[in-house]
């Protein structure tokens, strides 16, 4: 029996925060056991690692992706340019990165799900994250693309071209209004610390969407790791809700593999979307037998209040 177009259908999505080369064969087989239904991925897979890439697109699951500023490593900074290990005048690993990812990659695009009325919407690819417009020559050749205003158009565009009114937004790094503390989703926690290091053009990008009547359950990124530079006492906030009751993910656990003493243990932040809005968000750790080693519950919707007379 085929599933129903509903939107009271629990739709579950794991999102896949920064893998900096950390992403094995076991990672497929523990979204399968998960039972996701799709899986989103915000960037940063390697330094230009095509062979990561390579096998995160070879994922027999619906998934969307974008691109994050270690994506374009080697490619997008004069510095990153003289490190470069490989002859660019005969291979280009970013553009290998976007062919193998084809559709997938949403980066100032979008992917319609028609099975759950839902559009996926990329915001800027490449991003490093903060008010000050960067790799402008590298935004230039690759996207035409000069300034943040720019920007924010390609992002709206895409999300006006959405097939559904329903709309999760991906980015690499998140939003600028999220909060100036350090350990806020965007915060800057590195000297001088504090400020908020979101993107301009993607908070404005989502502002002008939800005018032209989007309705948006969850804007999910990463960039800015859990782990805090400045102090070891507390994670960084990792879900930020907003007064229209948008959910916003900071998804950065970083390393999203590691060693336990009952051998390894993979990360993944789990979203349910029930009724076109975010019910539960979590953070899990899948061990060595595939089963959730631990969650931590990021955040649940609120129950609304029965009046009685």
């Amino acid at each position: 029996m085929t599933s129903q177009k509903t939107n009271s259908k629990t739709i579950k999505i794991a999102v896949v925060g920064d893998v900096h080369d950390q992403w094995e064969e076991e990672d497929g087989i523990a979204l399968k056991h998960l039972g996701v239904d799709l899986v989103l991925f915000v960037g940063d897979f390697g330094n230009e690692s095509v062979d990561v890439v390579r096998a995160i697109a070879s994922l027999n699951i619906p998934k969307a992706a974008i691109m994050g500023n270690h994506d374009a490593w080697y490619t997008a900074t004069e510095w990153g340019r003289k490190k470069c290990p490989y002859d660019r005048t005969k291979e280009n690993w970013v553009q290998q990165q976007l062919d193998l990812l084809g559709e997938s990659h949403v980066g100032y695009s979008k992917l319609d799900f028609p099975n759950w009325n839902l559009t996926v919407v990329g915001g800027r690819p490449f991003s490093w994250g903060g008010s000050e417009w960067k790799y402008a020559d590298f935004y230039q050749e690759w996207f035409g693309v000069t300034s943040f205003e720019d920007s924010t158009a390609r992002i709206v565009a895409a999300a006006k071209s959405g097939a559904y009114e329903k709309i999760i937004f991906i980015g690499h790094n998140g939003p600028i209004g999220l909060g100036e503390r350090p350990e806020d989703p965007c915060g800057k926690d590195w000297h001088p610390i504090g400020g908020d290091f979101g993107d301009p053009d993607l908070a404005e990008a989502i502002a002008q969407s939800m005018i032209a009547g989007k309705t948006i359950p969850l804007v999910t990124f990463g960039h800015m790791h859990h782990t805090l530079r400045h102090t070891k006492k507390e994670p960084r906030k990792r879900v930020f809700t907003s007064p229209e009751g948008v959910v916003y993910l900071n998804a950065a656990s970083v390393p999203r593999i590691v060693e336990t003493n009952s051998g390894k243990q993979r990360n993944f932040s789990i979203v349910l979307l029930e009724g076109g809005s975010v019910s539960q968000v979590s953070l899990i750790w899948v061990g060595k037998d595939f089963s959730v080693a631990s969650e931590e519950i990021l955040y649940k919707k609120p129950t609304p209040v029965v009046q009685t007379a």
